[in-house]
């Protein structure tokens, strides 16, 4: 493992802190007037989103961490898990729920996807902020209601089975362009 003192702290390296795979996302320098210099730090867990601030002196270090990102091909997935493909050796790789998360919903088969392993072990996956998907069904419209303001919208399955409030021209076969980030309805793309 590599050794880094935090004067070579940059953005965007990957160290272990806490026993955790972490990036460093900002750096501060500070050299006051009496005393040591140190840097301010944020670091993000990768494994769970966790933004941490900390203090380093100059004398302090973080190891290396283990982390590459791969880009998979997304083939299938069964009752427990979703299999990924790299088609440089046709290793196939395979995620579970706690990995996943919601994000299912919004998996395509034959996409790429970048999969984050430390120490060769998948930790996280990264998604496309939009997909386009196909309404495969439109379950219920709803007229004006103050109460659940869903004014003018109607639920409808996509293709992989995700449900979203959608406008209410929105047809069966339609494509649509929905944020992962939200699970919302963005926009509808012409054929």
């Amino acid at each position: 493992m590599i050794l880094y003192y935090s004067n070579n702290f940059k953005s965007g390296l990957k160290v272990l802190f806490e026993k955790q795979p972490c990036y460093i996302e900002s750096v501060e320098f500070v050299k006051p007037g009496k005393g040591q210099t140190f840097s301010r730090v944020k670091l993000r867990k990768i494994i769970n989103n966790q933004l941490v601030e900390k203090t380093f002196r100059s004398t302090d270090f973080l190891y290396s961490a283990n982390v590459v990102d791969v880009l998979l091909t997304y083939i299938y997935h069964d009752k427990d898990f979703w299999y990924f493909m790299n088609h440089k050796n046709f290793d196939q790789l395979s995620l579970d729920k706690e990995i996943i998360k919601n994000n299912n919903q919004w998996l395509i088969e034959q996409n790429k996807y970048i999969i984050t392993l430390w120490n060769e072990k998948p930790i996280s996956i990264i998604m496309h902020n939009f997909v386009k998907l196909k309404v495969t069904h439109i379950i219920s419209k709803f007229k004006s209601n103050f109460i659940m303001n869903t004014k003018h919208m109607k639920l409808c399955q996509l293709s992989t089975g995700a449900t979203i409030k959608v406008p209410l021209f929105i047809q069966i076969g339609d494509i649509i362009k929905v944020d992962t980030r939200t699970g919302e309805y963005n926009s509808r793309v012409s054929k």
